[in-house]
């Protein structure tokens, strides 16, 4: 039979090949450039902020690893693709397989080194990508430390299952792979250049096709050998039981046995592909690799199928015992609730309650009600930007913070906020590139307010601004009130400018007028350092911003601040850690600092439960108010670090908090010098800590599976508790936690502290309720469960919520305050230990108008205790109306306590501007009489204006009248000081 000519490939002309090869060259060029640009950028950032280290280290393990894996992968193909070429038989018998093969032949002899180049350069780019972004995986194992707990089925220590075994999964993971694409590779070859002819009568394969393919398919089998290996130490991350994670009883019993004995079957199947290079019969390794396929299905699979369906499930609660045991104390373990202090709460029924009894708790616990928070900080950003945000330049966010300060030896909490500089609120002429990004370039200010009261105490009461206003003045004392670093800045400022320079920066209106401002220039050490050209031209790339070149606002003095959210730096230059979606300010030293909480995570403790980041911090808030974390998947975690970020400079510190985290101490040897050691955290600081939020989030989902001690009940979930919905908001998510300043049962004082509530699983009665301390010192984080009795159906939050609601009275006004002109808003509803056996409900209700510039206003206060509601204008008032006469001495807005709470001792110095002035003639007891006189005439006016504007629904009429009462009251206190013989 004649043969036909291979049919010729068809090819490029030169002009195509000129212009395929210019935009080649092009786009390589653009991603180089662009890529050395982000780097560069990216290091000048680090270096302005001294975490190189990070930055080095972080940079040498990505192409480490990119190096090696890309290498391997790529030159190992490329090798198998080579050796089955460079064997391939010098001559082919004729055929019709072989003619049509023969053009491909033709075309790749030429390119054939092109193309092998080609290949294991695109397979090698791939794999380098895929293993540089396990970077930590590898310094985890290069820097491991001993947890010093040893696993009780492998006798190892634990830090093998956290740091060692993932590595060797990843090993694993590659070696698979460049095993499969070498025999895909030489498979291939061999088809076209002759050594494997499938259709072609007579023999199939050549000697050298038979050695190569063997070789490859031994190594292949090998490894699956040490899979099945690791496999056994996989056992302790099983999810064959139901309802816990961990070895099971089938995995002990039916499976880790079964993995060894496949262990052998694999490593004689490999040995007898490796025997085919001198057997030459494929009959040898293909009946091992049935023997390993028929074992892996019979033992493997079928085996612990039949002890899990015929043994174990009949009687699971019994069989799984031990194995949940485990479980309990190893989840415990991972996610740090080894150590709670469970006490046993009993709440009075209606049937069982003492009146005198009560009482007599609530004034032994008078700090707690003196204490109890009356202003929701995640109601109130409105209310503060209506009061204190001075300009539109200017914002808080979406929810406010709450922390505590000791002021005048009394702690109080406070719900605070800085005045940061909002990008979003620039109207359309400030939106400028000038405007936006070297005139508003900051925020100024700290606010605070005390959380327990409002002013004056008036219906629609507002909070007492104790710290506030522009210059910052009050009873926290700020010294550098510039805010270059906060959660609303979303964009990077050019600051700095010649010395001499007329300041250009926008920092302050000058007393209080809208015409006037004040300039300023930055002068802080924070920013990187843009004075040459090549930087500025850099810069311009980078931002794809001409400015950076041409505009004045760019000389040789200029900064460039960028990342700017303290939790993105925070977890810039510690990359290894997780950070709590909730950064709060803190006023220490005069400094304006944010402070962080940082997580250590692994997803491979050994028993332990595993969960969803994202989700298991997740509850009505997050999005809202408070940062999603990422939706990794992990079942260990510690609050490992504690940060802090200067709102002034961007200086970030990080201090060592868990001292005995094996994963934080791996990655302090890993990058030396980037945490602190513990002990050079200033006290300052310290006193200022809180137990972070999100960590409590996933330790009470946890504890409402693993509080049991017992498999049996584990088993049956016969005590399972819930996280209860936010009642007052329309949502199925969970209630927040809620930071509080109480005293806990058995303890002396109160301490500031956060808690949740927790019901029966499935119902809404109330089952539990935890609270993690947040003192500084031996007692911080030590978690207390106050336990209710299973069998008396008390309140949880939904059902007090729902006694609110019907509540003939509180119906009554939320129809009234739910109109056209208004809205109601229910503040966090609060859960309060009381004595030894009671929980006391509080929850204020603000009134908010539907008008552009509307803001809520505290309006009343429910009390619920009990099967008893109280409902009223005060705290003291609804006290009273659930325990009788004198239960609302303690309260904070109290009239009998002082002026709402004592509110005078935390009214700024400084008089307000529209307070009433003293007589021109100044002292004596006739000029006092006078200025008391005034004030008690400007008081009473304030009244009446709040009360008209209350009646006709007018909001900036209330806030106004309010603002001419404090005024006054300030006035009036000031007075009378002077005739006490105190001015």
């Amino acid at each position: 039979m004649a043969m036909r000519p291979p049919v010729p490939v068809p090819t490029l002309s030169r002009r195509a090949k000129l212009v395929i090869g210019a935009i080649a060259v092009l786009l390589v060029l653009f991603t180089v450039v662009g890529t050395l640009t982000n780097v560069y950028v990216d290091y000048l950032w680090f270096e302005s902020t001294g975490f190189t280290e990070t930055f080095w280290t972080e940079l040498q393990t990505r192409s480490l690893l990119f190096a090696v894996a890309g290498v391997a992968t790529g030159g190992l193909t490329a090798l198998a693709m080579y050796l089955a070429y460079r064997f391939r038989p010098t001559f082919r018998p004729m055929s019709l397989e072989q003619q049509n093969l023969e053009r491909y032949r033709q075309s790749l002899e030429p390119r054939r080194g092109l193309v092998l180049t080609g290949i294991a350069v695109v397979l090698g780019l791939f794999a380098g990508f895929t293993a540089q972004s396990s970077w930590e995986t590898w310094l985890s194992f290069r820097y491991s430390t001993d947890f010093g707990n040893v696993d009780p089925l492998f006798n190892v220590d634990l830090s093998f299952f956290v740091f060692d075994y993932p590595f060797y999964r990843l090993l694993l993971g590659f070696g698979f792979a460049i095993t499969i694409l070498a025999l895909i590779g030489s498979m291939l070859t061999h088809y076209v250049f002759g050594g494997l002819r499938l259709q072609t009568p007579g023999q199939k394969l050549t000697a050298a096709a038979r050695v190569q393919l063997s070789v490859l398919l031994g190594v292949f089998v090998a490894l699956k050998a040490a899979a099945y290996w690791l496999d056994r130490y996989g056992l302790v991350y099983s999810s064959r039981g139901d309802v816990f994670t961990g070895a099971s009883y089938t995995d002990v019993n039916a499976l880790l046995t079964p993995k060894t004995i496949l262990v052998f079957v694999a490593a004689v199947c490999a040995l007898a592909f490796f025997a085919n290079i001198v057997v030459r019969n494929f009959l040898l390794p293909a009946a091992a690799l049935v023997l390993l396929l028929v074992s892996s299905l019979v033992i493997g699979v079928a085996y612990p199928a039949i002890v899990q369906q015929f043994v174990v499930k009949p009687s699971a609660n019994e069989k799984e015992a031990p194995f949940i045991e485990q479980a309990i104390q190893s989840t415990r373990e991972a996610y740090d609730l080894t150590e709670i202090d469970y006490v046993n709460y009993r709440q009075s029924t209606a049937e069982e309650a003492d009146p005198e009894a009560e009482e007599v708790d609530l004034q032994n616990d008078s700090e707690t009600i003196q204490n109890a928070r009356l202003l929701d900080p995640n109601v109130l950003s409105d209310t503060f930007t209506a009061r204190q945000q001075i300009r539109n330049v200017y914002g808080f966010p979406e929810k406010l913070d709450i922390d505590r300060y000791t002021i005048d030896g009394e702690t109080r909490d406070y719900v605070v906020a800085v005045r940061e500089l909002n990008s979003a609120g620039l109207s359309e002429n400030q939106d400028t590139w000038i405007n936006r990004h070297a005139v508003y370039t900051h925020g100024n200010g700290f606010v605070a307010a005390p959380a327990n009261e409002v002013v004056a105490g008036q219906e629609g009461g507002e909070p007492n601004f104790t710290t506030r206003d522009l210059p910052t003045r009050g009873t926290i004392d700020v010294e550098e009130s510039r805010i270059y670093y906060g959660e609303l800045i979303d964009d990077y400022s050019v600051v700095g400018a010649p010395e001499g320079a007329e300041p250009r920066e926008f920092d302050q209106p000058e007393g209080g007028s809208e015409e006037r401002e004040i300039n300023n220039t930055y002068a802080g050490e924070g920013g990187v350092e843009i004075g040459s050209f090549f930087r500025q031209l850099a810069f311009a790339i980078y931002y794809r911003e001409r400015n950076f070149l041409l505009s004045s606002a760019v000389n040789d003095e200029s900064k460039v601040l960028y990342v700017r959210d303290p939790r993105e730096r925070v977890e810039k230059v510690a990359p290894f850690l997780e950070v709590d979606g909730d950064p709060y300010p803190a006023v220490i030293d005069g400094e304006i600092l944010w402070m962080l909480d940082g997580y250590t995570t692994s997803d491979a403790y050994p028993y332990a439960e595993q969960m969803q980041l994202g989700e298991a911090a997740a509850d009505a808030l997050t999005g809202t108010g408070t940062t999603a974390l990422p939706n990794e998947t992990f079942n260990y975690i510690r609050n490992s670090v504690k940060a802090t970020v200067d709102a002034y400079d961007g200086t970030v510190t990080l201090y060592e908090w868990d001292q005995e985290d094996p994963v934080l101490q791996t990655f302090m040897k890993a990058f030396p010098g980037v945490v602190l050691p513990f002990e050079e955290m200033p006290e300052e600081v310290k006193a200022h800590v809180r137990y972070p939020e999100d960590l409590f989030k996933v330790q009470r989902d946890i504890l409402t599976r693993y509080h049991v001690d017992e498999a049996q009940a584990f088993y049956s979930g016969s005590d399972r508790w819930q996280i209860p919905d936010d009642p007052t908001q329309d949502t199925d998510q969970d209630q927040p936690p809620y930071y509080i300043l109480a005293e806990r049962p058995g303890e002396e004082g109160a301490t500031f502290q956060l808690t949740s509530a927790l019901n029966a699983f499935n119902r809404q009665n109330l089952s539990a309720f935890i609270s993690a301390s947040s003192e500084p010192g031996e007692d911080y984080g030590k978690l207390q469960v106050l336990r209710l009795p299973g069998n008396t159906p008390f309140r949880g939050p939904q059902q007090v919520q729902q006694s609110f609601n019907t509540n003939d009275e509180v119906a009554r006004d939320l129809n009234l305050f739910r109109s056209a002109d208004s809205t109601p808003v229910f503040g966090n509803l609060l859960t309060l230990p009381i004595g030894d056996g009671g929980l006391l409900y509080v929850e204020p209700l603000y009134v908010e108008g539907t008008g552009e510039n509307s803001f809520p206003l505290l309006r009343k206060v429910l009390v619920n205790y009990g099967d008893r509601v109280g409902y009223a204008d005060t705290l003291a008032e609804a006290l009273e109306q659930v325990f009788g006469d004198g239960a609302g001495d303690s309260a904070p807005d109290n009239d009998d306590t002082g002026a709402d709470g004592d509110a005078s001792t935390d009214v700024p110095e400084t008089p307000d501007t529209d307070a009433p002035e003293p007589p021109a003639d100044g002292g004596g007891d006739v000029a006092v009489e006078v200025r008391l006189e005034q004030a008690v005439e400007g008081m009473n006016a304030a009244l009446a204006a709040l009360a008209e504007a209350q009646r006709s629904g007018d909001f900036a009429g209330q806030g106004q009248a309010l603002e001419d009462l404090q005024a006054a009251v300030t006035a009036y206190q000031q007075a009378q000081q002077e005739a006490n013989g105190g001015g």
